[in-house]
């Protein structure tokens, strides 16, 4: 952790407009490299992705009963 703390952003380092390019290419590559290990056959997963459904459903329900 002191590591981190003694580090110096680059990006203070960069003029402004560089700066914006530079979070959005290091956003953008997290996304790529970032690889999810779920176990989708795990009970646990199949019990938080019905409750997950079931809530969307209710909100839809709800969203089309009021725009109604």
């Amino acid at each position: 952790m002191s590591e981190l703390n003694t580090k110096t952003s680059p990006a203070t380092k960069q003029a402004p407009g560089q700066e914006e390019k530079g979070k959005a290419s290091s956003a953008k590559k997290a996304e790529e490299d970032e690889e999810v290990d779920i176990d989708l056959t795990a009970p646990e997963t199949e019990k938080a992705a019905l409750a997950i459904q079931g809530k969307f459903r209710r909100f839809q329900k709800r969203k089309k009963a009021t725009s109604s």
